[in-house]
C-alpha cells in the first residue's frame, strides 16, 4: 500500500469509491459527489487542506482521508473525513492514512482534529477511538470526537 497526496486525476476513482459508500448508507451524511465536486474538494486551498489517497500496488484507490477547516470549528482545529473502499476495512488502510494525515495536520499548524460521525456508524467511531480520538459532544444524530496533536 502506498499513501500519497491526491490530485485532480484521482477524482473519478475517488468519487466512485465515495459514491459506493454513500449508496450503501448508514456511515456518512454526504450526498453523491460528481467528478467535478471531487476535483473541487481535492484542490481546495492547500494552505489549509490536505487530501491523501491510499492505493494498492497497481495504483487502484483503496481509500482516502481529507482534513481542512470547518466554519463551526475554531481556527486551530481541522475536520477529518475518512473513506475506505467497501469490503476493504480492517486492512490497515485507515491506520496508514491517519499516520500521514496527522503529520500533515501538524505541518498545516492545526492543534487538534475533529471527527463528526453519525451515531449509527459504530465502525467509524471505533476507528477514530483506535487512533486516539475522544468524544467531546453528542447530538441526537452525531458524535463529535477530537484528537489533540502533540
Amino acid at each position: 500500500m502506498h499513501i500519497r497526496p491526491a490530485s485532480a486525476v484521482d477524482a473519478r476513482s475517488l468519487s466512485e469509491l465515495l459514491n459506493e459508500i454513500i449508496a450503501l448508507g448508514g456511515t456518512t451524511a454526504l450526498k453523491t459527489l460528481t467528478k467535478a465536486d471531487m476535483i473541487s474538494w481535492i484542490v481546495s486551498n492547500p494552505a489549509e487542506y490536505a487530501f491523501l489517497i491510499a492505493e494498492d500496488e497497481r495504483g487502484d484507490a483503496l481509500g482516502f482521508q481529507a482534513i481542512g477547516p470547518r466554519k463551526t470549528l475554531p481556527p486551530e482545529a481541522c475536520d477529518i473525513a475518512t473513506f475506505t473502499r467497501s469490503g476493504k476495512a480492517q486492512l490497515g488502510i485507515g491506520s496508514a492514512l491517519f499516520s500521514a494525515t496527522e503529520k500533515k495536520a501538524k505541518a498545516l499548524g492545526y492543534h487538534w482534529i475533529n471527527a463528526t460521525i453519525l451515531n449509527q456508524n459504530t465502525g467509524g467511531q471505533a476507528y477514530y477511538q483506535s487512533r486516539g480520538f475522544e468524544p467531546y459532544k453528542h447530538t441526537s444524530e452525531r458524535v463529535f470526537m477530537r484528537f489533540l496533536l502533540h
